[in-house]
């Protein structure tokens, strides 16, 4: 379907090879000391299904695919605050917002607060830590000076530059492909007694807003073949059906404006979506890099990947762009975890339990014996990827974001798993919506003034405000 490059093409060999070593190799948890690599993978701005094992059939991820093949695949991930800066915090931390505090962009973690995340807590127990591209929490100097914080640091302020590709740079070496470097150099740098958390965080496929309109998904120049022949379909809600649906201050949002010119027509929408595709194969590309440098250096059989995103993204649904909102576009994440140590044969296994971003820190301390802080309000996941189901595990999360009122509606909420309870805070008189994902998965029939769900409508109320006051 897809003309691959040569790069991408070895990648995948090399994947396969790898995949094959570990499989063949049944490999179990008594594997040196006890305490596995870790490789935390997230991305920015990806939307939850742009992968081909999440069943999108025109994206090219087979290096991401054979992960999910080798591992577990979670369907129902969700973040708890659809925004970079508030996610971050929560997978950092192991918190809600409202717990870590950390509401914008500028506000950065206290030291009390630093030393009680995954990447403080591995370190003070022998780990060997580091950071690679997008940090996302506190204002540039903040950032700055997290390089003490870690052992080996290559992360960026902000976005990471105006730029993907400088254009400065004669070589025009991708920022994703800088990153892959990075993480190639930290591996080839561990020493092989000390067991190693490595967290790479690839600022693609998020948009460069200070780009022209149309060149704001700038792929890699190796990428741009790819999908040349391909008809990206619109997402079933991008329609003016849906954007009438959505309370005046939405339509009237920030998440609607960037809509303006990145997908208002079906040319633009075809040249927006084919690039964000491109900036995904180009990360899954670092992927298959960095998975055959664990495999040379014989570290492949005791690294645990977790491959995510730092929150959900409308690639046009609703005629909206970005994320922020409680919409299943906005608040489902990818997870794909594949532990090397387990039996192949609970392996390749898709999970449907409901999982949070704020189930990372707590699942990071797991895999290295530890248990998770008092302040932590997720859960490991670890008993999933041991093929176990705790009969006490959630049935229901809540949402919250704040950030940036004045362009971007406030709003809560409680997502179980049939129905979305969305309240946007600050509208007077107040709007609720209410769907039932069971018979309506596109959320497009608000139920709040059906007598039928007056009952439904009462409960859930009643888990916001239950849960709002108790997750502080």
């Amino acid at each position: 379907m897809h003309a691959m490059n040569k790069e991408s093409f070895l990648g995948l060999a090399t994947l396969l090879v790898f995949s094959s070593q570990i499989c063949s190799a049944e490999t179990q948890k008594s594997f040196a000391s006890g305490k596995p690599n870790i490789l935390f993978i997230l991305t920015d701005d990806q939307k939850w299904n742009t992968l081909g094992c999440m069943d999108d059939t025109n994206i090219v991820t087979p290096n991401i695919d054979r992960l999910a093949r080798a591992g577990v695949l979670f369907q129902n991930h969700f973040v708890t605050t659809s925004i970079c800066c508030c996610s971050r915090a929560s997978i950092f931390s192991g918190q809600y917002m409202r717990r870590h505090g950390i509401e914008n962009f500028t506000k950065p973690f206290t030291s009390e607060q630093w030393a009680e995340t995954y990447p403080a807590l591995l370190r003070r127990n022998g780990y060997r830590t580091g950071f690679i591209g997008k940090f996302g929490v506190g204002n540039d100097p903040a950032v700055k000076a997290m390089a003490d914080k870690f052992d080996y640091w290559r992360g960026v302020p902000g976005q990471g530059g105006k730029y993907f590709i400088d254009p400065k740079d004669p070589n025009r070496t991708h920022e994703t492909k800088k990153f892959g470097e990075d993480a190639l150099e930290f591996i080839g740098s561990t020493p092989t007694n000390q067991p190693f958390c490595l967290s790479i965080s690839f600022t693609a496929p998020h948009a460069r807003d200070t780009m022209p309109h149309l060149e704001q998904y700038q792929p890699d120049d190796r990428d741009l073949s790819l999908y040349s022949e391909t008809l990206i379909p619109e997402p079933a809600t991008d329609n003016a059906n849906f954007f009438a649906k959505l309370p005046k201050s939405v339509q009237n949002s920030e998440g609607h404006r960037r809509w303006l010119w990145r997908f208002d027509t079906p040319e633009h929408y075809e040249i927006s979506v084919k690039n964000y595709y491109r900036l995904v194969s180009g990360i899954d590309r670092e992927v298959g890099r960095i998975m055959a440098e664990l495999v040379q250096r014989g570290l492949a059989s005791n690294t645990v990947v977790i491959y995510t995103s730092d929150n959900g993204y409308f690639l046009g649904d609703r005629e909206l762009s970005d994320k922020f909102f409680m919409y299943e576009e906005g608040v489902r994440d990818p997870l794909i975890i594949f532990d090397p140590r387990e039996p192949a044969a609970i392996r390749g296994r898709r999970e449907t339990a409901m999982t949070l971003n704020i189930d990372f820190a707590p699942t990071l301390l797991a895999l290295a014996g530890l248990p998770p802080t008092d302040g932590m309000q997720g859960r490991s996941l670890i008993p999933f990827v041991e093929n176990q189901h705790p009969a006490d595990w959630r049935t229901e999360f809540f949402y919250e974001h704040h950030f940036a009122p004045d362009i971007i509606p406030p709003s809560e909420g409680v997502r179980t798993e049939r129905w979305s309870y969305i309240r946007w805070v600050d509208e007077k008189p107040l709007i609720e919506e209410l769907y039932d994902l069971k018979t309506d998965s596109l959320e497009g029939h608000n139920l709040v003034a059906d007598p039928e769900h007056a009952n439904t409508l009462a409960q859930l109320r009643a888990r916001w405000e239950k849960h709002r006051e108790e997750l502080q």
